[in-house]
């Protein structure tokens, strides 16, 4: 995310977290240890928009969607659609065998918070600032407490922060 906390700029776009990405800062070491990518319809769009579904390699996704996909044959196999609240998406995670998610998302990551099925949180920040876009986080129904594992900064100027849930 930008330094002042948006995911993207409002039409979406996505320019500006390019700053430092081919820099390794431990996403690809993250995401293997990930059994499952659980995402937002508006965020799959965009991820697909883009041509960025290969990020999550053959990791299987969840796309987070009330209304019928159209999933291509691009996608079968590997993206496959659920719907309920978060509580419910985590039950039938857990039927099928998962253990470990990654959310991604900015509204999906804002429900699963509030419901408090997130127990921790990394967080990159870009060495930008874009003034508006879509924020990581949005109204929550009360503070949340985090505990700082770790910080990390790297030479290209990205900033990392992982933190535990607090009670």
């Amino acid at each position: 995310m930008s330094v002042d906390g948006f995911l993207a700029r409002p039409d979406d776009a996505l320019d500006f977290l390019h700053t430092g990405e081919q820099e390794p800062h431990g996403f690809k070491e993250f995401l293997a240890s990930v059994d499952v990518v659980v995402i937002g319809r508006r965020t799959f769009d965009v991820v697909l928009k883009f041509g960025h579904l290969a990020l999550y390699g053959k990791k299987r996704v969840i796309v987070l969607c009330g209304r019928p996909l159209n999933l291509s044959s691009d996608t079968s196999g590997v993206v496959e659609q659920m719907s309920g609240e978060p509580i419910e998406i985590v039950a039938q995670l857990r039927s099928l065998g998962f253990k470990h998610a990654y959310i991604d998302g900015g509204i999906t990551i804002q429900r699963f918070l509030a419901s408090g099925l997130i127990d921790r949180l990394v967080i990159t920040r870009v060495p930008v600032l874009i003034g508006a876009g879509i924020p990581l986080f949005g109204r929550l129904p009360r503070d949340i407490k985090l505990r700082l594992i770790a910080t990390r900064s790297y030479n290209g100027g990205l900033v990392q922060s992982e933190y535990e849930i607090g009670s």
